[in-house]
C-alpha cells in the first residue's frame, strides 16, 4: 500500500509546489499593475511565497533522501553518498530533482525582488514554480511510461498539474484576500477581492477544461477504458474514484462561487439592492469564506489521494496491458 513516510512527503511537496506556482500566477491575471505595485495584497502573497519556496527545497531534498534510502534498504541517517550520487546522476527521477531544486532556488530569489519589480518577479516565480511542478511528473506513472506514449503522457500530466496549480493557488490567494484580519486592516481589500473573483472566472473555466481533458487522457494511458472494471477492484481504482468525487465537489463549489457568491459579494460591495441576492457584506463574505475553505480542504484531500495512488499499481496483480 506504499510507504507512509514517502507518501506524506509527496503530498506535502505537491501542495507546496502547486501553491508556489499558483500564488505567483494569481497577481498576473487577477490584479491590475497598480494593485501589484502596492503593499497590499502583494505583501501577504510574497511572504507566503518565501516560506513556500524554502519549504519546497527542504521537502524535495528530504523526499529524494527517503527514496534513495528506501532503494538502498537503509534508514535515511545511514544513507551512503555514492549510491545517492549515482541515483541522482543516472536516473530520470534524479535529474528531475536537480531541475526542481534549481527552479525552487530561482523562485526563492524572485520572491525577494517583489518590492522593486512585482510584475517581473511574479512572472519569473510563476514560471519557475511551474517547472518545479512539472518535475513531479517523473515520480509518478507518467514517468514510467516508455516511448512516444510516454512523451504524450508526460506532456498531458504536466498540463494537468499546472492547471491544478493555478486553481489551488487561486483558492489560497482568495483566502488571503478575504481573511478577517486583512479585511479589517485594509479598507480597499473587499472591492479588490470582489473584482479578482470575477477575473478568475475565465481563468478557472480554462483550468477546469484542461484538468478534465488531461485527466481523461491520463486515465486512458494508465488504465484504458476497457479495464475500468478491473481497476475498481484495486486500491488504485478506488482512490481514483474518491478523487473524482472530490473533483465533482470542487466543481459544484466553483459553480456556486461564480454564479451565486461572487455576484452577491460584488453587489454587497457596490451597495446594490436586488431581490435574489443577499447584499449584506458580512453575510456575503462569510458565505464566500466558507465555500473557499471547503474547496481548499477538497483540493488538499485530492492531493493526498494523488500522492498515495501514484505509488500504487492500477490493477491487482500488476498484470495490466
Amino acid at each position: 500500500m506504499g510507504d507512509p513516510v514517502l507518501i506524506g512527503i509527496r503530498f506535502a511537496l505537491y501542495a507546496d509546489l502547486m501553491l508556489i506556482a499558483g500564488l505567483a500566477a494569481f497577481p498576473l491575471y487577477a490584479l491590475t499593475r497598480s494593485e501589484r505595485a502596492g503593499p497590499q495584497p502583494m505583501a501577504a502573497i510574497w511572504r507566503a511565497e518565501r516560506w513556500l519556496c524554502a519549504a519546497g527545497l527542504l521537502l524535495s531534498t528530504l523526499g529524494m533522501g527517503v527514496l534513495a534510502a528506501s532503494m538502498q534498504g537503509v534508514g535515511i541517517l545511514s544513507l551512503e553518498l555514492q549510491p545517492f550520487s549515482d541515483l541522482v546522476r543516472e536516473t530520470d527521477v534524479g535529474m528531475a530533482w536537480i531541475f526542481r531544486s534549481a527552479a525552487l532556488a530561482l523562485a526563492l530569489g524572485a520572491a525577494f525582488w517583489m518590492a522593486r519589480w512585482p510584475t517581473t518577479a511574479a512572472a519569473l516565480l510563476a514560471a519557475a514554480g511551474s517547472v518545479a511542478v512539472a518535475t513531479l511528473v517523473w515520480s509518478g506513472h507518467a514517468g514510467a511510461t516508455e516511448g512516444t506514449p510516454g512523451t504524450f503522457h508526460r506532456i498531458s500530466d504536466i498540463l494537468h498539474m499546472i492547471a491544478a496549480a493555478v486553481w489551488v493557488g487561486a483558492i489560497g490567494a482568495f483566502l488571503l484576500l478575504i481573511s478577517p484580519r486583512r479585511i479589517r486592516d485594509w479598507p480597499d481589500g473587499l472591492p479588490i477581492a470582489a473584482r479578482s473573483l470575477d477575473r478568475f472566472s475565465r481563468v478557472g473555466t480554462v483550468c477546469v477544461l484542461v484538468i478534465a481533458a488531461t485527466g481523461l487522457i491520463n486515465s486512458q494511458l494508465i488504465i484504458g477504458a476497457e479495464n475500468i472494471g478491473r481497476s475498481l477492484g484495486s486500491p488504485y481504482g478506488q482512490l481514483l474514484l474518491a478523487k473524482l468525487a472530490l473533483f465533482g465537489l470542487m466543481l459544484a463549489l466553483a459553480a456556486a462561487n461564480r454564479w451565486r457568491l461572487t455576484p452577491a459579494l460584488a453587489a454587497a460591495v457596490a451597495g446594490g439592492d436586488t431581490e435574489d441576492i443577499d447584499t449584506d457584506p458580512d453575510a456575503a463574505l462569510e458565505a464566500m469564506r466558507r465555500s473557499l475553505v471547503i474547496e481548499a480542504l477538497a483540493a488538499l484531500a485530492i492531493l493526498a489521494l494523488v500522492a498515495w495512488f501514484g505509488t500504487l499499481e492500477p490493477f491487482v496483480g500488476a498484470d495490466a496491458v
